[in-house]
């Protein structure tokens, strides 16, 4: 192959404008990696006590963990984007291994905007287009709440003119 080939994942690098995730995202999993590490680490200790001193280095181990897992959360989740496209939407994600989601607007069948308790008290939603081939369907997480409204409205907007999907 040659050094000069394309990225199948970059396929439109001059001509699109990635749009991130809100930065905000990353303090919601941190939050939710937190309590999870605490739990573990606190059932870990617990059981340090009552059964085997040995369960306080599986605490110790939680705890480093997830120490490695929030500082590779943070690229991860810069690793997101998409970008809006005359037909399309196209969605990016991942470190290790890359993503690239191309949803036309005519296959949409419908959108959906959540948000978990922590996301809504980071102002924050995630929207996902469902297509009618669950493997092509698309999420945007982290996406600031007045932002995953507009994206929302242009989506169903855009289904409409199609005639198509939703």
């Amino acid at each position: 192959m040659s050094p000069l080939a394309p990225d199948p994942l970059r396929p439109w690098p001059d001509t699109v404008a990635w749009r991130p995730v809100s930065p905000r995202y990353f303090l919601v999993k941190v939050a939710v990696l937190g309590a999870w590490a605490l739990l573990f680490s606190l059932a870990a200790l617990v059981a340090g006590v009552l059964w085997s001193k040995w369960m306080f280095a599986a605490a110790a181990a939680v705890l480093v963990v997830a120490g490695v897992r929030a500082f590779f959360l943070r690229r991860s989740i810069r690793a997101w984007g998409y970008a809006e496209r005359a037909d399309d939407l196209l969605v990016r994600h991942g470190l290790l291994i890359r993503r690239l989601s191309i949803v036309p607007y005519a296959r949409m069948q419908f959108v959906d905007v959540t948000a978990g308790p922590l996301e809504r008290a980071a102002g924050l939603a995630t929207v996902t287009l469902h297509t009618a081939a669950a493997a092509s369907d698309a999420t945007v997480p982290g996406l600031q709440a007045a932002e995953a409204t507009r994206l929302r409205d242009r989506l169903a907007a855009l289904g409409e003119i199609r005639e198509e999907g939703l």
